[in-house]
């Protein structure tokens, strides 16, 4: 943050993370959101090694976003414009919002030997009623659901855990981690950016295309030198 605290502003620590972070409660009188706002920084990922400008604020954020909570933007959505959502909606394509607050542990790398003992930090999502009623209807007519972002990806396959007759609302805390061998209850196509070795969102992808494959357009992209990360080009997943 910029300054000193806001006077009668204090902070409490929640709970210690197995990953050695800390869940904290930030009391500032007025509201927190504002201070944030004024006081705070754009979270960029550390591989984007610069400090933040204002222009990070637009820029590293999607055009559809709407309620406040995450650390990072679900960087498949950069790619859409005003317009091309426009596009999307005149040939057709449905659209309908997710929210999954990311948390700092979207950016911790896999250091343990086997995937599944990784420990997946939690993060908060919410499914509403209109987003639950277009699933069951795209699936009653015959269509694909198609996830922009693993992010997308975890919160409608995290719902789905709790869905025994049929797509509902849902919200709350998951630490879903989907690692090859998963089984995808909702998504049937993904749209997703390049990402980091040894990251739960390469594997992920894994999960959902197969390891060959993804291995197979990685080696595609290295060759064809195709941007990577938040900024870098995607991939559309059938």
């Amino acid at each position: 943050r910029d300054g000193s605290p806001a006077p009668g502003a204090s902070v409490e620590i929640l709970e210690r993370l197995p990953s050695g972070g800390r869940r904290v409660r930030l009391s500032v009188p007025g509201g927190t959101g504002e201070w944030i706002a004024a006081h705070g920084h754009v979270p960029l990922p550390p591989y984007i090694d610069r400090p933040d400008e204002e222009l990070d604020r637009e820029r590293y954020q999607t055009v559809y976003a709407r309620r406040p909570g995450a650390v990072a933007a679900p960087t498949a959505g950069l790619h859409f414009t005003p317009v091309l959502l426009d596009d999307l909606t005149a040939r057709g394509v449905g659209r309908a919002a997710v929210t999954l607050h990311v948390g700092p542990g979207t950016f911790r790398p896999v250091t343990a030997e086997r995937a599944e003992d990784h420990v997946m930090e939690e993060e908060w999502y919410r499914i509403g009623a209109e987003t639950a009623r277009a699933i069951g209807e795209t699936r009653t007519g015959g269509g694909r659901i198609v996830a922009v972002g693993t992010t997308a990806v975890r919160t409608l396959e995290s719902a789905a855990c709790g869905w025994e007759a049929g797509p509902a609302p849902a919200e709350g805390w998951t630490d879903l981690f989907l690692v090859p061998g998963a089984e995808f209850r909702v998504v049937d196509a993904l749209l997703t950016n390049f990402h980091l070795p040894r990251s739960t969102l390469l594997l992920l992808v894994s999960a959902f295309a197969g390891r060959e494959l993804v291995l197979a357009a990685y080696r595609h992209a290295v060759d064809a030198g195709y941007r990577f990360y938040s900024y870098g080009d995607a991939m559309l997943i059938l």
